[in-house]
């Protein structure tokens, strides 16, 4: 579904990525690790063409997409914090959203349910609590039924009840075909919805390996001991 291929990003005298390569396949969760400044967030802004690539490729189903704007609306963005228009209200900021895709044939609408949002509608975005702004970040990111997404630590700010709806939400749409890449650093969480874990480390590929295959490589039960055994290893 999506190829790196040789990506490169630099800030400056910083090398961000230095020729990554990888792929993600469909109906997958992919828990995207690594320690701050590893290129993660980075990698995610090249794939959804927020942040231009110094080199390489990104394709998607086999054609490249850099320089090209249509295939976003096949990807759903949770960033790790969401910033809104302050003075805007709940309703106002979905509205806006509709309206910017309103050639999307498929409306998702669950989240806002389960989050009960439509309660909290005429609220406005600067009087929400982290938690409640995370709420909304996360109904947008899988309003329009896409093939793909990208979530950037995702439970951050949520209490337990919400985060317990979110993880519910990853696993159903996993199982319609999703590709679902999630930066974490919650190896529990990790655990609980992702098929395999892609680690960077200053801006190269570690290890993108399955779950199972971690611990087994690691002989542990517990993937969080797995990951730190394999990494003093190296």
């Amino acid at each position: 579904m999506i190829t790196i291929e040789n990506l490169r990003k630099s800030y400056g005298k910083l090398q961000v990525l230095k020729d990554l390569n990888v792929s993600f396949g469909p109906g997958k969760v992919v828990s995207v690790i690594g320690p701050n400044g590893a290129g993660k967030t980075t990698m995610g802004k090249c794939i959804l063409g927020m942040v231009l690539p110094d080199g390489g490729d990104i394709k998607l189903d086999g054609q490249s997409v850099l320089g090209k704007h249509a295939y976003r609306s096949q990807i759903g963005y949770m960033p790790q914090i969401g910033r809104y228009p302050e003075n805007m209200k709940i309703r106002q900021v979905i509205e806006m959203i509709r309206d910017i895709r309103k050639d999307a044939k498929e409306v998702d609408e669950e989240l806002i349910g389960l989050y009960n949002l439509k309660s909290m509608y005429d609220k406005r975005m600067g009087a929400l609590s982290g938690g409640t702004k995370q709420k909304v970040s996360a109904a947008l990111a899988f309003m329009f039924n896409p093939r793909i997404l990208i979530l950037d630590e995702p439970t951050a700010g949520l209490d337990p009840i919400a985060a317990e709806i979110l993880k519910s939400k990853i696993l159903k749409e996993k199982k319609r075909g999703k590709l679902i890449l999630i930066t974490s650093h919650i190896m529990s969480e990790i655990e609980e919805v992702a098929d395999e874990v892609m680690c960077l480390m200053d801006g190269q590929l570690k290890f993108h390996e399955t779950i199972a295959g971690i611990k087994a490589q690691a002989n542990e039960e517990r993937l969080g001991r797995a990951i730190a055994k394999i990494m003093e290893e190296d």
